[in-house]
C-alpha cells in the first residue's frame, strides 16, 4: 500500500496520505512530512523519543501531532524515519519515534517545513490531506 502521495500547492506542500486504520494514517502522515524535509534513506534510527499528543477531535489531534514532531525536529535538531503510535484514542496518543541527530555531511534537507495547518485539511476513513507551511 503507498503510504503517501506529494501535492502540489501553489505556496506550500501537501501530502495525500494513505493507511489501513486511523494510527497508521497518522504514523503515514509523520512518515510523508519529513520524506518532505529530506533524505530519509540517509537517516538511521538511533534514537527514541516518545511523544504525548492531545487534540479536541481527529483533526486537532493530526496537526498537534505533526506539529510537536516539528517542534522536536527543530528545537533538538533531530530528523525523525520511524514512528509507531501505542496508544490512540479521538483526543490523545501517545507515540515512539525514531531518528538521529542532523548530520550535516550525511543529511540532505530538501526543505524546513515551519508547521502543519488547517488549510484544506481533510480526513477519511482510509486518506487524509494535509498542507505544511514553509
Amino acid at each position: 500500500m503507498e503510504r503517501f502521495r506529494p501535492l502540489s500547492h501553489p505556496s506550500d506542500v501537501g501530502i495525500q496520505v494513505f493507511g489501513r486504520d486511523r494510527k497508521e494514517l497518522l504514523e503515514n502522515a509523520a512518515f510523508g512530512m519529513f520524506c518532505l524535509m529530506a533524505d530519509l534513506k540517509r537517516v538511521q534510527a538511533k534514537e527514541k523519543l516518545a511523544v504525548k499528543v492531545k487534540g479536541n477531535d481527529l483533526d486537532s489531534l493530526l496537526v498537534n501531532w505533526l506539529n510537536e514532531l516539528i517542534f522536536h525536529q527543530d528545537s533538538k535538531k533531530l530528523l525523525f524515519k520511524d514512528f509507531k503510535i501505542k496508544k490512540m484514542t479521538g483526543r490523545q496518543l501517545e507515540a515512539e519515534v525514531w531518528g538521529e541527530p542532523i548530520d550535516q555531511d550525511r543529511h540532505f534537507i530538501y526543505r524546513p517545513i515551519k508547521a502543519a495547518t488547517y488549510n484544506q485539511l481533510q480526513i477519511g476513513e482510509n486518506q487524509a490531506k494535509i498542507i505544511f507551511d514553509v
